[in-house]
């Protein structure tokens, strides 16, 4: 019943109201990789006709937050394309057309109900056993529409401007099935669908009329969207039957719930988990808050679109890291789970972290800089600020650490884990370091081999063991227990910084 030749074309059609989230992410990178496998064509339309729920600046942040995951379309509002324009407020006629076309053939009907109406419906005709009546085939006859009221009525009502809908009329009693590439057969019920509105009082259309027009038009040929839009799916399928005939539909797939730890991931789970995606300069159109994203929190894009590849999809093998090259390789939607998959921030983190490790210095540079730059420390020299990314590469899971683990190197610490070492401190250690100040002072050679060897040199003549030491001397350069090797430390930071950071730690031990 659905088309299966023809080039690949998959969209993604969000709406700008707010920030994109784990799953809407996911779905593009399905619909992405898929498209790229088969030598297709990735569409961005926008899905603007809900007005009262559209934010400035919501669109761009979308093209942004694209880019930045590396999943830019080949059509959309701002590339163009043969199959525009890609706004739907800007498509607003012709869905009027299609619903005309529908009344005309008796499978949608003009409703005036106001919305005392529908409010009097829902509870003049709510029992036990039907708690939330419908606008379906069994109440439709006893509301204000065209099915109910004369001809003359419904003529008179639209040239004096009553505000109307327009509904589709969902037949009764019948069986609405369609194959699902993830799902398989699925089958609905007639009788517990409801006549859904298609173009809205304003003349725009609601999703549900746009989608299967726009599909159409723009010769879709798979449409991935998450398993929430499944319930909708059978007033699709009678508007592709009324419309354009089933053997144009897309084949469709139903991608599985991103869950958190106690079910569907929450704006809740999103607060503390990070997302949205992408935040830039974007504030909470109702808090007006700014959200940290996963690009903020310090994630790679990279790393982001593996760990997001895998929430609902596995290639069999039992493979983890994968480059997008990779993934539109051996990607298949045939591989994509029913069951929903669960987000563990944790190992998001372990992803980025071995992101981390398998790039380079060079090519991290550009994002490391920005960090540091913006907490207004100046690199001078690039050479010499490589060299240091280098040696604490390995201990960053998130790009910002970059500046937590490094910034030492740059600036003395302004705080000393001091309570780390002081139940162990005594005169003699005292006396070690301020012996061993004045040796480092007169050290001809700076360098890593000369630095640790006054150090345990000193360490023998004072009969002290040098893994006493070793913990004091990093928590007076470094300021805690972390950090590379604390000699290479101190070959880096310079003689003079050695010197007075050990003398500033001394003053404070010594309280």
């Amino acid at each position: 019943m659905q088309k299966s030749t023809g080039k690949v074309r998959v969209r993604f059609a969000p709406s700008p109201t707010g920030g994109l989230h784990l799953g809407g992410v996911r779905t593009v990178l399905y619909n992405y990789l898929f498209a790229k496998k088969h030598d297709g064509e990735f569409i961005l339309r926008i899905e603007d006709t809900d007005q009262t729920r559209f934010v400035e600046g919501a669109e761009q942040y979308i093209y942004d937050c694209l880019k930045w995951c590396g999943l830019e379309p080949d059509e959309s509002p701002m590339q163009g394309g043969a199959f525009g324009p890609y706004r739907q407020s800007e498509r607003k006629l012709m869905y009027h057309d299609y619903a005309l076309q529908l009344i005309h053939a008796g499978h949608a009907y003009y409703a005036f109900d106001t919305h005392e109406d529908l409010e009097k419906m829902r509870a003049d005709f709510k029992t036990t056993e039907n708690p939330s009546p419908q606008y379906d085939s069994n109440l439709r006859t006893k509301m204000k529409n065209s099915l109910t009221l004369s001809a003359e009525e419904v003529e008179r009502n639209i040239k004096e401007g009553v505000p109307y809908v327009v509904r589709i009329k969902v037949p009764a009693n019948e069986t609405i099935t369609f194959t699902d590439l993830i799902h398989h057969e699925v089958s609905f019920d007639s009788n517990v669908v409801d006549d859904k509105v298609l173009l809205k009082a304003d003349g725009m259309p609601t999703y549900h009329l746009a989608v299967v027009v726009d599909d159409y038009l723009m010769k879709i040929t798979h449409a991935f969207r998450g398993e929430e839009w499944l319930s909708s799916s059978p007033v699709h399928i009678l508007l592709w039957k009324y419309l354009f005939g089933l053997d144009q539909m897309p084949q469709w797939a139903h991608l599985p719930l991103i869950l958190g730890p106690s079910g569907k991931l929450s704006k809740r789970d999103g607060a503390k988990f990070g997302f949205p995606v992408y935040a830039m300069n974007w504030t909470d159109p109702k808090t007006k808050d700014f959200t940290e994203g996963f690009k903020e929190k310090g994630f790679l894009p990279g790393a982001f679109i593996n760990l997001l590849a895998l929430l609902g999809w596995n290639d069999g093998t039992g493979q983890e890291l994968f480059s997008m090259d990779e993934l539109i390789t051996q990607f298949s939607i045939e591989r994509v789970h029913k069951s929903g998959a669960k987000f563990d921030y944790e190992k998001a983190k372990w992803f980025n972290h071995e992101w981390i490790k398998k790039s380079t210095v060079e090519e991290l540079f550009p994002d490391i800089k920005k960090i540091f730059e913006a907490k207004e420390v100046v690199i001078e020299e690039e050479t010499h600020f490589k060299n240091i990314m280098e040696l604490v590469k390995d201990r960053c899971t998130l790009m910002t650490d970059f500046y937590e683990q490094a910034i030492y190197f740059f600036k003395a610490p302004e705080v000393l884990d001091t309570e780390a070492v002081k139940p162990k401190w005594n005169e003699a250690k005292t006396d070690f370091f301020e012996t061993y100040c004045a040796q480092l002072h007169e050290l001809n050679v700076w360098n890593v081999a000369s630095i640790e060897d006054s150090f345990k040199t000193l360490a023998t003549e004072k009969n002290i063991k040098p893994g006493e030491l070793q913990l004091p001397m990093r928590i007076m350069l470094v300021g805690g227990k972390f950090g590379p090797a604390v000699f290479e430390i101190a070959h880096k930071i310079g003689k003079s910084a050695t010197i007075s950071r050990i003398k500033t730690a001394l003053v404070q031990l010594n309280k």
